[in-house]
């Protein structure tokens, strides 16, 4: 039997759970705070764009906030920033990836670009101090800030190899990984549940171990970092379960999801490397998302027909 909208997102947000807890347990109450606050401030959003959009006397502005979706959306966002982020940038976020980005297409079903990754690029370039201004991994509490994660660390290191990199940052990197495992048990669940195109999370991985294979040089100071670790840092097991298997704004055939996943992965590694910003994600996605349409207009690949004399030949044969 099908799922309904309501019961995927639903165990969408089952899955984010271990993610969830595991960045509550290092940064404490702050991630809850920006989960708490966006889920309001989408939901006011989705509501108040549904009653300006003069719904069919069917529908409902409570109609559409209960398929889940929203919620999703604004757990997403959240789970990208850090901690006890300011209401009023989560305002921002919310407006622009339920508002702008999702409404403005027409509601769910309709959007072109990943609602979620819209509101963190907004915000991310319109406050990068903010976004910056995470805990550090060595302090005792929160009071102890550092102004850049574990990517911009390693981005800056001044010619510090791999290895020494790893001894200074190792308490950092181990908690990123701790977080990346959560959101791999999470999107191995949706997965066995077969609610997620694995081949755009496939494509995606690869994507990122091609570019891999040009920038790393067994850990020089000139090294760009190995799979494993682009892999496990940053949000990137977050993107690869959680944001780039929406059906939404993926393509439909199954050969085109793994380029879309492969696209992703490629230029991922690449802003990495050598773009303005440490973590290239959401822009990734979004760029993507702008082939979503070309893609689903290219025909599907079939088995040739065989030419008259062949099947002539054919026929002779019995």
């Amino acid at each position: 039997m099908a799922m309904t909208t309501q019961t995927i997102m639903l165990w969408v947000l089952a899955a984010l759970f271990p993610g969830f807890v595991a960045l509550s347990f290092m940064w404490g109450f702050g991630i809850a705070w920006n989960v708490i606050w966006l889920c309001i401030l989408c939901a006011g959003c989705e509501l108040g764009a549904t009653y300006l959009r003069r719904l069919p006397k069917a529908q409902t502005p409570w109609s559409t906030l209960t398929d889940g979706a929203t919620l999703v959306t604004a757990v997403l966002i959240a789970l990208c920033l850090p901690p006890f982020m300011h209401p009023g940038i989560l305002a921002v976020a919310a407006i622009a990836s339920i508002g702008l980005a999702k409404h403005i297409y027409g509601g769910l079903g309709r959007n072109v670009f990943n609602p979620a990754m819209v509101g963190y690029a907004v915000i991310l370039v319109s406050f990068p101090q903010s976004l910056a201004h995470w805990p550090d991994a060595l302090a005792n509490d929160l009071d102890g800030f550092s102004g850049a994660t574990t990517l911009t660390h390693f981005r800056y290191r001044a010619g510090t190899t791999t290895l020494e990199f790893e001894a200074l940052h190792g308490a950092s990197m181990a908690q990123d990984r701790l977080v990346a495992c959560c959101f791999l048990v999470g999107g191995v669940v949706l997965l066995y549940k077969r609610l997620l195109a694995w081949r755009t999370t496939a494509g995606m991985l690869a994507g990122l171990a091609l570019g891999t294979l040009f920038g790393y040089d067994q850990g020089s100071s000139q090294s760009l970092g190995g799979a494993w670790f682009h892999a496990t840092t940053g949000g990137f097991m977050l993107a690869a379960f959680f944001v780039v298997t929406d059906p939404v704004t993926h393509p439909r055939g199954p050969r085109h999801q793994l380029i879309f996943g492969l696209i992703i992965g490629l230029l991922v590694y690449l802003i990495r490397a050598y773009g303005s910003f440490p973590d290239g994600i959401a822009f990734a996605v979004l760029f993507a998302n702008c082939l979503t349409p070309f893609m689903n207009r290219l025909p599907p690949r079939h088995r040739q027909p065989l030419r008259p004399e062949t099947e002539q030949e054919n026929a002779a044969n019995g």
